[in-house]
């Protein structure tokens, strides 16, 4: 993959979730600037999704642990745990805001 793929690819991740924040039932915001987009919940805690370019990974800290995503065909996986982004994102946020929240993806 080249640079420019990557950081297409890494953009539209965090686009998608942009774009539904506004729509969720959560009390959700977000912050976006610089390859890092933050997740504001209603108790003040964050998940931040960053880009790592050198690495060619998107990097995801929770409240409770971080996470380091690298795309396998046309997922990103978690190099540790194995986890797909967005199911990993849907469990993250859910268990985050304490009320279900699903992130709608290609």
């Amino acid at each position: 993959m080249t640079d420019h793929e990557y950081h297409e690819l890494a953009e539209a991740l965090m686009f998608t979730i942009e774009d539904q924040i506004d729509d969720c039932d959560a009390d959700l915001d977000y912050e976006s600037a610089s390859g890092i987009l933050e997740i504001l919940f209603a108790d003040k805690s964050k998940i931040i999704i960053n880009k790592q370019a050198p690495l060619h990974q998107v990097w995801v800290a929770t409240k409770f642990n971080g996470h380091h995503f690298e795309l396998h065909g046309d997922k990103w996986i978690d190099n540790r745990s194995g986890a797909e982004f967005w199911q990993f994102m849907c469990d993250a946020a859910t268990r985050q805001a304490g009320t279900e929240i699903k992130w709608k993806h290609d």
